[in-house]
C-alpha cells in the first residue's frame, strides 16, 4: 500500500530535524531544468504567474538563485519536516521514530511541482512551485506537460514494492492530475473526508487536508499495508460511512468537532 500526499506551501527550516537520516531525490536533474528557467524571470514576472505579492516573490527569486547542489543538511531540510501545512500537522512525523520514518520511507510519498515526487526522507531545499502554475516550458505548455509520465512510473516503481499494489490517493485534485490513474499498476483508492455542516455533509478544505494528514498518521503508527484497514480510521473523530461510499472512493464523516 502506497500512501501520496501533496506538498504544502508554508515551509519550516527553522525547527531542528528529528533525525539525522536523508536520502537524496529521485529526479534532480529534472528539478535543475525548472530552476533554470526560473531564474530567468524577474520579481515582477514570478509575481504575476504564481499570482503572489511582491514580497513573497522576492523571496522565491531568492530561493531560486540560491538553489544548488550537491543537497545536504546544511542547505536543505528531509520533505516530510519541512513542509508546513494542514496535511503536515495531521502527520506529526517530528514524532515519529527511526522505525517508523522507515515505515513512512517506504509507504508514503510526496507529489511537487519542483521535484515531481519526493520520498518523506529525501532532502529538499525550500522553492515555491504549485504543480497547476501555468508555466509554459520545452515540454508543454505546464507542469503537467513538464513531468509528462515521470511521476506516474515513480509511483508504479514504488507499487511494485508493495505487498498489495494499492495507491491511497490522499492529495489535491490539482496535484493528483500529474498522475495517469489509467497508468498506474494496482488498485487506486480515494478517501473523501466530509463535516457535517448546515444538515448535511461537506467536504470543508482545512478540515479534509488536516484529516488525509491523520490518515497517513494511522496508517504509519499502526503499520497498515492492507488499504481494508484503512475502513478502521477514527482519528479526529472520523469513521467510514459505508452508505456514502462507492467501490473505491471511500467517505469518512464526523457530526461534531
Amino acid at each position: 500500500m502506497l500512501l501520496v500526499i501533496s506538498p504544502a506551501k508554508n515551509l519550516d527550516y527553522e525547527t531542528p530535524a528529528t533525525t539525522s537520516r536523508f536520502t537524496q531525490p529521485q529526479h534532480l536533474e529534472h528539478s535543475s531544468q525548472l530552476i533554470q528557467q526560473l531564474r530567468t524571470y524577474s520579481v515582477q514576472d514570478i509575481a504575476e504567474l504564481m499570482k503572489l505579492s511582491d514580497k513573497l516573490s522576492a523571496l522565491n527569486v531568492a530561493r531560486y538563485e540560491s538553489w544548488s547542489q550537491p543537497f545536504n543538511s546544511d542547505n536543505a531540510k528531509q520533505a516530510v519536516l519541512a513542509f508546513n501545512g494542514d496535511v503536515y500537522s495531521g502527520l506529526n512525523a517530528q514524532d515519529f521514530n527511526e522505525d517508523e520514518l522507515d515505515f513512512t520511507q517506504k509507504h508514503l510519498r510526496i507529489l511537487s511541482g519542483l521535484y515531481g515526487v519526493l520520498k518523506p526522507l529525501d532532502l529538499m531545499q525550500p522553492y515555491r512551485l504549485e504543480m497547476g502554475t501555468k508555466l509554459a516550458n520545452g515540454r508543454g505548455q505546464n507542469l503537467y506537460a513538464f513531468w509528462g509520465d515521470i511521476v506516474t512510473d515513480d509511483l508504479n516503481l514504488s507499487l511494485t514494492e508493495e505487498e498489495q499494489p494499492v495507491l491511497v490517493n490522499l492529495a489535491s485534485n490539482e496535484y493528483f492530475k500529474s498522475v495517469k490513474p489509467k497508468n498506474l499498476q494496482g488498485r487506486m483508492v480515494t478517501p473523501v473526508f466530509k463535516d457535517w455542516k448546515n444538515g448535511q455533509y461537506k467536504i470543508i478544505s482545512f478540515f479534509a487536508k488536516k484529516a488525509r494528514g491523520l490518515m497517513c498518521r494511522y496508517a504509519i503508527k499502526n503499520k497498515i499495508t492492507d488499504a481494508e484497514q484503512l475502513k478502521n480510521f477514527d482519528l479526529g473523530g472520523y469513521q467510514y460511512d459505508e452508505s456514502l461510499s462507492k467501490e473505491d472512493t471511500w467517505v469518512y464523516t464526523r457530526k461534531e468537532i
